[in-house]
């Protein structure tokens, strides 16, 4: 749903640069350039980013509401 805070297999920190890529992904670069310019290197952080699904908007509608 949100991107995790950490990378699940080295533990490294990458949620602070999501929007970063995202950002640089509308401004038309490729995901690997873009990868490359918020600085993940390691292909198991990068994973974290490619496989990603933002699923927040569609799960948010049926969150808890307030009556």
């Amino acid at each position: 749903m949100i991107i995790p805070v950490r990378c699940f297999s080295c533990g490294g920190v990458i949620a602070h640069k999501w929007e970063e890529f995202n950002e640089l992904k509308a401004a038309g670069l490729e995901e690997a350039e873009a990868l490359d310019k918020v600085g993940l290197m390691r292909y198991c952080c990068r994973r974290m980013y490619v496989g990603h699904i933002d699923l927040i908007y569609e799960a948010a509608p049926f969150s808890a509401s307030t009556q």
